[in-house]
Order: C-alpha cells, then sequence, then structure tokens
C-alpha cells in the first residue's frame, strides 16, 4: 500500500469540516444542494481527496454556523 499524500493537519480539518456539517443537521445532499454542488464535492472534502480553498472554506463555515477558525 502507498504511502498518503495527506498530512495529519490535513486530515484533522477534513473532520473537522464533516462534523460542522453533522452538527448543523446537514445530510450530504443537503449541504451540497445549499452550496449548489454535487454530493461527491461534499463527499471528497470530508474525506480530504478534495482540497478547498480559502473561499469554498469560507462557505461552508457560512452554511454551517461556524466562525472560519473552528476549522483551523
Amino acid at each position: 500500500m502507498g504511502r498518503s499524500i495527506r498530512t495529519k493537519e490535513y486530515q484533522n480539518f477534513a473532520l473537522k469540516l464533516k462534523n460542522a456539517r453533522i452538527e448543523a443537521g446537514f445530510t450530504q445532499v443537503e449541504a451540497a444542494k445549499k452550496l449548489k454542488r454535487p454530493q461527491s464535492y461534499i463527499s471528497k472534502s470530508e474525506a480530504g481527496e478534495q482540497r478547498l480553498d480559502i473561499v469554498e472554506i469560507k462557505q461552508f463555515a457560512k452554511l454551517y454556523n461556524k466562525d472560519i477558525n473552528y476549522f483551523f
């Protein structure tokens, strides 16, 4: 098995992203609809397979009613 390119820090970020969605009471499908993205975008973001830029993180923070610093 090959080594993961994901850092521990990014794995922690992805876990916080998933937890924020769950705490906000959204399914992946519901969050995707609100962000006008496919469900796979949410899934891959939470799995750490989809790298997010700061603008996207800001959108997640707003949707999940979290301060952006929560994710860092």
